[in-house]
């Protein structure tokens, strides 16, 4: 185990409680290890940390509107990739109707977050219905399909060779910010029973990136019954119970939803803002030097952004100071709200992050030039 080397100090202008009470005429930036978990430091400064005049090279904040991204396809593995490493692989999906075939990973678990739409899931472990704002996570190695009864558009988040699991919450408890008890799972019900039958079927798996397909002369999806704990999972953002404090901004870390080995998901759904007169009202700035951040936005309005709607995508690579659009910071300071309405999912990755190919449109080029003062 590694020892940080830790030994609390204080120079010059500064506040003893990170957060809140930040010296008037200063701007507070925290400077951190492993996210939000390790060591840190809060340093203030005279100007944003932000205010950046121009921006050259690879490093800059991008964003980009997935509305625009791909059309309608069968099946996830046709679904455009949007970002990507060696241990995570993020995909956009639409889909209309039901799949004609099967499909299984077998290069890691797949997570489903459902962006727009409804419908039922089928897959080895039974019939599992779906809506807006769900998670629904399949190990690695289950044959699914889905059918739509809406059009639906979803967020795919595979664990490359590596395996989904639930937050360490320590002294929160085992019951925020979701009981488990709220994990639903496959059923064996009526639904399913109903579409096994002695058709062919064809199951697309994927492995190494390389597809193949084994063609049944019945439906595998024919099992009579199971026991065991590895199951696929479905929960909805609805279900969430977020970390609150009403002294103080609490970080990202305290929403985190599910783990990987070399990435975290997290869920923003709407909370109480901070009520103490001096607590900070919006995320701080901050370096988030040990991980990429990405923020894909479902619903509401978005606190600490302009000019980002639903269906949107932000990346943050790691090793700049990032935080607050101006307008959101002034918003905060005047503590012009009493509670946020954003919906969002938060991926923070170990590892540096690749963006894929997309179609001319669908990058907003100028999302680095929005933290200037207008």
């Amino acid at each position: 185990m590694k020892r940080w080397i830790s030994f609390p100090r204080v120079e010059g202008v500064a506040t003893r409680q990170a957060h809140v009470g930040v010296p008037d005429g200063t701007y507070e930036r925290e400077m951190s290890k492993e996210g939000f978990y390790g060591p840190a430091t809060q340093i203030y400064h005279r100007h944003p940390p932000t205010g950046w005049l121009t921006w050259e090279g690879p490093l800059r904040p991008r964003a980009f509107n997935l509305n625009k991204l791909g059309g309608i396809v069968a099946s996830p593995w046709e679904a455009p990739e949007v970002l990507t490493n060696a241990h995570v692989k993020l995909r956009y999906w639409r889909l209309t109707g039901a799949m004609d075939h099967l499909v299984r990973n077998g290069d890691g678990d797949q997570l489903i977050f459902v962006h727009e739409g409804a419908g039922h899931l089928f897959c080895d472990f039974g019939h599992l219905g779906f809506r807006d704002g769900d998670y629904v996570m399949l190990p690695r190695g289950t044959m699914w399909r889905l059918e739509c009864q809406q059009p639906v558009t979803a967020l795919l988040i595979e664990a490359t060779s590596d395996s989904f699991g639930l937050p360490e919450t320590g002294t929160t408890g085992q019951h925020a910010p979701f009981d488990a008890a709220m994990l639903d799972v496959p059923a064996l019900d009526d639904a399913f029973k109903a579409q096994q039958g002695e058709r062919a079927w064809r199951v697309v798996i994927k492995r190494r990136g390389q597809l193949s397909t084994v063609t049944f002369p019945y439906n595998p999806l024919d099992a009579v019954g199971w026991n065991g704990v590895l199951l696929p999972v479905r929960l909805n953002w609805r279900d969430l119970r977020p970390v609150m404090s009403a002294r103080v901004h609490l970080p990202p870390s305290v929403h985190t939803t599910f783990v990987a080995g070399r990435f975290v998901v997290c869920t923003f759904v709407p909370r109480p803002i901070e009520s103490d007169p001096a607590a900070q009202k919006v995320p701080f700035f901050h370096n988030n030097d040990d991980f990429d951040e990405v923020i894909f936005y479902h619903a509401g309005e978005f606190l600490s952004r302009d000019n980002v709607s639903p269906g949107m995508l932000t990346l943050h690579p790691s090793g700049f100071t990032h935080g607050p659009h101006p307008k959101a910071f002034a918003a905060g300071a005047r503590a012009a709200l009493r509670e946020t309405s954003e919906v969002a999912v938060m991926i923070d990755t170990r590892d540096a992050l690749d963006v894929a190919p997309m179609p001319a449109g669908v990058e907003w080029p100028e999302y680095v030039d929005s933290w200037k003062q207008r």
